[in-house]
C-alpha cells in the first residue's frame, strides 16, 4: 500500500503544480500548507490524501488529469484522453447528443463500410475505424452526463 500511496502523491503534486498552488488554494478552499500536506511524503501525513471533489476540482483547470489517470493506471485501465472540453456548460445537452451519436454512428458504419470492401482491415483501416469508435464512446459520455444533469 505504501508504494500506492507514493504513487497518487506523486500525481498528485503534478496537479497542483499543473494548476499553480495560488489558484489550486482559491479552486479548492484549501490552504498553501494543507495541499502540501496532500502531496507530502513525511511519514505524518503517509495516509492524507486530496479529497476526491477537490482532485475534480483541480483537474477540470489543470491540462490533465493527473490523478484520475494514475487511478486508472493503478487499476490496469487505459483512458483515452479528450481534450475537446465538450461536458463544458453551453453544450445542446441530449437532444443534441442523439444527433451527434447518429451522425457519429453512421461514419463509423461508412468507414467501416469502406475498410472491408476488399476484406481486409489494413492497419491503417484499423486505426481509422479505432478512432471514429473513440469518438463515438466520447458521444456517449457525453449524453451519460447530460442524462445525468438533467435526472432528478
Amino acid at each position: 500500500m505504501a508504494g500506492i500511496g507514493s504513487y497518487l502523491k506523486k500525481h498528485t503534486e503534478s496537479l497542483v503544480k499543473d494548476v499553480g498552488i495560488e489558484p489550486a488554494c482559491e479552486l479548492t478552499g484549501k490552504s498553501k500548507a494543507t495541499l502540501g500536506r496532500y502531496y507530502s511524503d513525511n511519514p505524518e501525513h503517509a495516509d492524507r490524501f486530496m479529497p476526491v471533489d477537490a482532485v475534480a476540482q483541480l483537474e477540470e483547470a489543470a491540462s490533465y488529469p493527473h490523478v484520475t489517470a494514475a487511478l486508472a493506471e493503478l487499476r490496469g485501465i487505459t483512458m483515452s484522453y479528450d481534450d475537446r472540453r465538450p461536458n463544458s456548460k453551453g453544450s445542446g445537452g441530449v437532444n443534441s447528443d442523439v444527433i451527434a451519436l447518429s451522425q457519429r454512428f453512421a461514419m463509423l458504419m461508412a468507414e467501416y463500410n469502406q475498410s472491408i470492401e476488399d476484406g481486409v482491415i489494413s492497419v491503417n483501416e484499423a486505426k481509422r475505424l479505432l478512432k471514429e469508435t473513440v469518438a463515438l464512446q466520447q458521444v456517449l459520455i457525453d449524453m451519460k452526463l447530460h442524462l445525468e444533469e438533467e435526472a432528478p
